[in-house]
């Protein structure tokens, strides 16, 4: 095909928005970017049973997180498989004309009974000379020719399929309805597309469809299969297994940049000694060539790592504002603000940043009753507090004369900072890991901060 290269991303909406088919449609975008051409959206929407209209919804508003919009010029659509029924029906009848299809009234019974009577699984072609003509309840079937179909891939250079193995497929079903297999060829070919970028499963499929543009006397675009993810057992992604729904990851608080690299990743590596790279070099680097042929691990662990280092990364304005979604109604911004620099080292997602600092906005802190158990039960507990609350009565309220009052308290009872700081703050955050102690309490206040000491006071003396 000549002109510029059209690329196409053609989901079912079905469902939530799969990982793996955001790689695939990331992969697209890339090239057709780059290569200075068209990425099609194409909603295949023909099951009506399971579509739904806030599904098609769903997958516009996921591509637009991942940075796949409708206002780049480089986008098409999306156009929905259910508008080109027509012409579904109009190619199938050309190629029955033609002699490349021909009509089969068996069912499936009678099927079931040659394969048995044969010892030959599928299809053994008996309708191929009985001259049928369409009616009710008879399937179109191509009829495959003799030899071999070789399909040229880019990802997989290429892949030769024995034209004996490929049985005379289904185009068109007896209720007149298209196959998947057909529809999916035909609006390719309506809209120009010159390479098709897909999941590895999809491989069986296509000599089959490179026979019906062969059949229709078009050149079959540039295919290319990339590896499926899996799961840790190596088993392929599934959304009753496996937590696969983009959108969940967008609700956990998972950056999009994040989320694009690290999908970029799976199958495929940029140069250079590390993997965290920005969408514009990824973009100028991606070849279809590099694409590793193996299953893909998708590690949940390896993309919150991704996530952390990303957040890590943000201008602490836009960490602060990037966290709003999760901030609780009523909280003052202005002190989250104050504490968001100290924490944003520590989360690995947006969703983390509240519960870490709830204590701050709350009248008392959520006592961990395993800390305090762990931390108070300690001879030296109850002396800490007692020495706190009364050196903090008159210290400079700045982190740093606080920690150094409390370094100095337990150099008094011969302990270090770290443990001599566990029972204050448990008495200040009820728990014993949080963000830097001295700070919280300097943006807590003094009254607060002695207040809650108090309180643990008592219940420890208790």
């Amino acid at each position: 095909m000549s002109g510029a290269p059209r690329y196409r991303f053609a989901p079912s909406p079905t469902g939530s928005f799969h990982v793996g088919g955001a790689r695939t449609a990331l992969y697209n975008w890339a090239l057709a970017h780059r290569d200075g051409g068209t990425f099609v959206l194409r909603i295949e929407d023909t099951d009506e049973v399971r579509n739904r209209p806030e599904w098609t919804d769903g997958i516009i508003d996921a591509l637009a997180w991942i940075g796949i919009s409708v206002d780049d010029p480089t986008f098409e659509g999306p156009h929905f498989q259910s508008a080109s029924a027509a012409e579904h029906v109009r190619v199938a009848d050309e190629l029955f004309s033609k002699g490349h299809a021909y009509y089969c009234d068996l069912t499936a019974e009678q099927l079931r009974e040659r394969a048995t009577m044969s010892g030959r699984q599928g299809y053994d072609g008996c309708s191929r000379d009985r001259g049928l003509g369409p009616a009710p309840g008879r399937v179109l079937r191509f009829r495959v020719p003799d030899g071999e179909t070789v399909v040229n891939d880019l990802v997989r250079g290429e892949v030769r399929f024995d034209n004996a193995d490929i049985e005379d497929f289904v185009l068109v079903r007896g209720d007149g309805s298209p196959m998947f297999l057909l529809a999916n060829a035909v609006d390719d070919m309506a809209t120009n597309i010159s390479h098709v970028v897909r999941a590895e499963e999809h491989l069986s499929n296509a000599p089959k469809q490179q026979l019906l543009w062969e059949a229709l006397g078009r050149p079959a675009p540039a295919w290319a299969h990339v590896p499926v993810l899996v799961n840790e057992k190596r088993q392929k992604l599934s959304k009753r297994r496996d937590k696969v729904a983009l959108e969940q990851y967008r609700v956990d608080g998972y950056l999009p940049e994040a989320m694009v690299n690290y999908l970029m990743t799976l199958g495929w590596a940029p140069g250079g000694d590390t993997e965290i790279v920005p969408w514009s070099e990824i973009e100028q680097s991606f070849r279809l060539e590099d694409v590793n042929h193996a299953p893909a691990f998708f590690d949940e662990k390896k993309l919150a790592a991704f996530n952390g280092e990303y957040i890590r990364a943000l201008p602490v304005g836009e960490f602060v504002a990037r966290c709003e979604p999760w901030l609780p109604e009523g909280w003052d911004r202005s002190r989250f603000a104050a504490i968001a620099p100290h924490i944003q080292s520590r989360v690995v997602t947006l969703t983390e940043a509240a519960p870490m600092v709830d204590f701050m906005f709350l009248e008392g802190p959520v006592i961990d009753e395993a800390s305090w158990d762990k931390v108070m039960r300690s001879e030296l507990a109850l002396p800490i507090l007692e020495r706190s609350l009364a050196a903090y009565e008159g210290v400079d309220w700045t982190s740093e004369a606080l920690k150094g009052a409390l370094d100095q308290i337990g150099q008094t009872l011969g302990v270090k900072l770290g443990k001599a700081q566990a029972p204050v703050r448990v008495a200040v955050t009820g728990r014993t890991i949080g963000p830097p102690l001295f700070e919280s309490m300097e943006l807590l206040g003094r009254d607060e901060t002695l207040r809650r000491l108090k309180l643990a006071q008592d219940r420890a003396d208790g």
